[in-house]
C-alpha cells in the first residue's frame, strides 16, 4: 500500500509587528529561519494559516477572493503601512473547512470581509514573497480553551492528503514588557525553560495520543514559566492547532535569538 504523501505543518513565531520587513537587526535571525522552512519544503498548492491576532466568538473562516492587508499595530513609519501582498483567497477551500469544522463539532462561519492581519502577512511576505498560493486564515476561538485548538487542528489535517500547507503564526515567547528587557536575568530563564519544555514536548508526544485532557500541551500551563512567558495564551495557541494537525512527532525544531530572547519554530512533516 502507497503511504500518502502530506503537506508539512509549521509554527512560526512571526516577531514584532512590521519590524521583520523593516530590516529591524533584531529580527535577523527569524527572517533567516522563516526563509529555510520556506525552502526546506515542497511549495504548497494553499495555505490555511492561523494567526494569533484572530480571535473570534467561535472560529471563522475567511472566503474572500482577494484578501486585503489588515494594519494592526500603531506607531511604525510610513513604510509599514505601505506593504502590499497580493496572495488570493480561495471560496472553495474556505467552505470545504467549514464542513471539516463542523464534522468535527466546531463552530464554524464564513467571513467574507476578513483580510491578512500582521501575524499572517509579515510571515508569508518573508517566506513566499511572490505572493502565487491561496490563502485561507482561520481564528482562533475568543475563548482560548487549548483542548479545542488541537481539535481544531486535527479537524484540518486532512487538507494536508491536498497538498494544504497548515501554518500556525504566533510566538513562542509572548511577554512584551520582559521582551523589552531581553538581557534580563528572569527573561532569559524564563524563554529558556517555557521553550525547552515546549521541545522536549513536541518531541515526546504525538497528536492524537495524549492530545485529550491529560497531555501535556493541554495542560501547558502547568509548565515551567507558563504564564510568565505566555501571560495570555493568543500567542501560543496556533502552536496547539499545529499540534492537533500534524499526527505526529515534530521534524526539526528551529531555536533562533528574537531581540535578545530565545524562540522558536517548528516544522512537521
Amino acid at each position: 500500500m502507497t503511504q500518502k504523501t502530506l503537506a508539512p505543518v509549521m509554527f512560526v513565531s512571526h516577531g514584532g509587528g512590521p519590524m521583520p520587513l523593516l530590516g529591524d537587526p533584531g529580527h535577523n535571525e527569524l527572517v533567516a529561519t522563516l526563509k529555510a522552512m520556506a525552502g526546506a519544503v515542497k511549495k504548497p498548492d494553499a495555505i490555511v494559516m492561523v494567526s494569533a491576532h484572530w480571535e473570534e466568538d467561535g472560529f471563522q473562516i475567511s472566503s474572500a477572493a482577494q484578501p486585503p492587508l489588515i494594519y494592526d499595530y500603531g506607531g511604525f513609519p510610513p513604510a509599514a503601512y505601505e506593504f502590499s501582498y497580493a496572495a488570493p483567497g480561495n471560496s472553495a477551500l474556505a467552505a470545504h473547512i467549514q464542513t471539516l469544522l463542523q464534522d468535527h463539532n466546531l463552530p464554524a462561519t464564513l467571513a467574507p470581509g476578513r483580510g491578512f492581519d500582521h501575524g499572517g502577512f509579515v510571515p508569508l511576505k518573508i517566506m513566499y514573497p511572490q505572493g502565487d498560493i491561496p490563502v485561507v486564515c482561520v481564528s482562533l476561538n475568543t475563548h482560548l480553551n487549548p483542548l479545542q485548538h488541537i481539535q481544531l487542528g486535527q479537524a484540518l489535517a486532512p487538507l494536508r492528503e491536498k497538498n494544504v500547507l497548515i501554518m500556525g503564526s504566533g510566538m513562542s515567547f509572548h511577554n512584551l514588557p520582559m521582551l523589552f528587557d531581553a538581557q534580563a536575568p528572569k527573561t532569559q530563564q524564563a524563554s529558556r525553560g517555557f521553550n525547552e519544555w515546549l521541545d522536549d514536548t513536541l518531541e515526546q508526544e504525538v497528536a492524537g495520543k495524549p492530545s485529550g485532557e491529560n497531555g501535556r500541551l493541554a495542560n501547558w500551563q502547568n509548565a515551567p514559566y507558563a504564564r510568565t512567558c505566555h501571560p495570555r495564551e493568543e500567542h501560543l495557541l496556533p502552536l496547539h492547532v499545529c499540534y492537533g494537525a500534524a499526527q505526529a512527532k515534530v521534524a526539526t525544531r528551529y531555536p533562533f535569538n528574537l531581540m535578545g530572547v530565545d524562540t522558536r519554530c517548528y516544522l512537521w512533516l
